[in-house]
């Protein structure tokens, strides 16, 4: 998965966390939207704080230095008939 994955699924974000704070964002990932509030603000609170505190940098900020990681994600293309 390249750093600057635009197609906006969960993993896209792993370098960016700070998208995952936008509601549009999480709006548009389905395993996010389809969670209930209760679950999902509490985490994004923490994110938030996390962020805000450096602790996220401190522990996966090696993330950001990276150009591409693997999620475990894979495409499956088959060919014509």
């Amino acid at each position: 998965m390249p750093h600057d994955c635009t197609d906006g699924f969960f993993g896209a974000y792993w370098r960016r966390p700070e998208a995952y704070l936008d509601p549009g964002v999480r709006a548009s990932i389905f395993g996010l939207d389809h969670l209930d509030e209760t679950v999902v603000r509490p985490a994004i609170e923490r994110l938030a704080a996390d962020l805000a505190s450096g602790d996220w940098d401190r522990h996966h900020g090696h993330l950001r230095a990276l150009e591409e990681i693997d999620l475990g994600y894979r495409l499956v293309v088959s060919g014509p008939p």
